[in-house]
């Protein structure tokens, strides 16, 4: 990371030397059942008026509409503390109507939300609870019918080209979707922070960095329903050649989840990211970069090391034919058996200069694929003291400079490899 973490934390401190506004002076009634939004509101303006300070929430359950964060500012829930999202989905809807014909995910306004903010802290111990279960149901069913489709619904967090953002020790759970997403930040640690939906829930990604630089992701404990954690670049951000760069993600334990994500949309570019010293037990899918044509874009200088996966499925995935569809989907999309090259374009997906060190991992039933297209091989990937274990072997497809040093895949049935148009070293 290029930002001092020792600066970043100091700037963090400044915003939470200012006064303190007790979300109870100002009539919130901890009670679960009261409607506290207006409230809460007051407390986050004024603190942002003021130029900043501490919003605490003593212990008790603040149930609320969607909230709107200001500059400088700490969020406080202390140890018994849980802010609550309300069950009427028309709340969070930018304009009123049926949200089951919402045309995306931009129709709906987040629980907890800021745009073009510094310094924002959420601490205390406390929850943040999305109130989940009432979107749920309606987006399983429409996943049953069309296998990779994302029904529109509110994300629980969202930071919107925000600086100097630190979101620690407390628990976000329970999402309509995604958990927590900062977009276009700078400057973003997420640490000893627990993430927790029920493993069926759909698309309940739990930490989303999109075109954000300098992030460190440590510490977590994430069990959800879908990736634990993406870094996307999903579209050019002016002024940058890469939209997503130097990320770390460290000393995490995944469990439900779809594993350790780059992806799918990589079009602005994805570079320098680190993830060490994590721990997977039971995820569907292990590290995963992830695209396709149309979406993709360069990504490079990925380093995975010092990884302990148990009963994942698969470990390792890297390809450019991603479907948009889980391994558990009722009917899965392959890769096609044959394709024609196509012509390259900012759009093509471009994966380069992938290393993977100190790895151990079983796996319920592929090791994994490693596939590119033919217009666009995945190159240079280098595997040093990996070994996995798994029912079949690993798929290696449009790809060259694949090695594997002092490493062993081995499956209970075929060849260690299966391998189509590819350069595969193993010694």
């Amino acid at each position: 990371m290029k930002t001092s973490l020792a600066l970043i934390v100091l700037l963090f401190v400044l915003p939470a030397l200012g006064r303190i506004y007790n979300v109870l002076d100002y009539g919130g009634k901890p009670d679960g059942i009261t409607l506290d939004t207006a409230a809460i509101q007051r407390a986050l303006d004024d603190c942002g008026n003021a130029g900043g300070g501490t919003v605490e929430f003593p212990a008790g359950i603040y149930l609320s509409q969607p909230l709107e964060l200001r500059s400088a500012t700490t969020v406080e829930l202390d140890p018994g503390a849980t802010l609550l999202a309300v069950t009427n989905q028309s709340d969070f809807m930018k304009s009123p109507g049926n949200w089951l014909k919402a045309r995306s995910s931009a129709d709906f306004i987040p629980f907890i939300g800021g745009r073009n903010l510094t310094n924002i802290i959420f601490t205390g111990g406390g929850v943040i609870d999305g109130s989940g279960y009432v979107w749920w149901g309606e987006a399983e069913k429409a996943r049953q019918k069309v296998p990779g489709y994302t029904l529109p619904r509110p994300n629980l967090v969202v930071l919107q080209r925000c600086k100097n953002v630190l979101m620690e020790n407390i628990t976000l759970e329970n999402s309509p979707k995604y958990h927590f997403v900062p977009d276009e930040c700078e400057d973003v640690i997420v640490s000893n922070v627990t993430v927790l939906a029920p493993e069926h829930a759909a698309n309940t990604d739990a930490i989303d960095p999109g075109d954000c630089r300098n992030v460190l992701i440590t510490r977590c404990h994430i069990d959800t329903g879908d990736d634990n954690v993406a870094i996307n670049a999903g579209h050019k951000v002016p002024g940058r050649e890469f939209g997503s760069e130097n990320i770390t993600v460290s000393d995490c334990t995944f469990l439900h989840g779809h594993g350790m994500s780059i992806g799918s949309g990589t079009i602005g570019g994805v570079r320098n990211v680190v993830v060490t010293n994590c721990v997977f037990v039971g995820t569907e899918n292990g590290i995963r970069i992830k695209s396709q044509r149309g979406k993709g874009g360069l990504v490079e200088n990925i380093l995975y090391t010092d990884i302990r996966m148990t009963n994942v499925d698969p470990a390792v995935t890297f390809t450019c034919y991603y479907m948009a569809n889980s391994a558990k989907d009722p009917v899965q999309k392959a890769v096609p058996e044959s394709d024609s090259a196509q012509a390259v374009t900012e759009g093509t997906p471009i994966f380069r200069n992938i290393y993977v060190r100190n790895l151990t991992a079983t796996c319920q039933r592929d090791a994994g694929m490693i596939v590119g297209l033919p217009e666009s091989a995945i190159s240079n990937v280098v595997f040093e003291n990996v070994n996995i274990t798994a029912v079949r072997g690993m798929k290696v497809e449009n790809a060259k400079g694949i090695q594997f040093k002092d490493s062993h895949v081995t499956p209970d049935e075929g060849e260690p490899f299966i391998t189509k148009n590819a350069e595969v070293e193993n010694r």
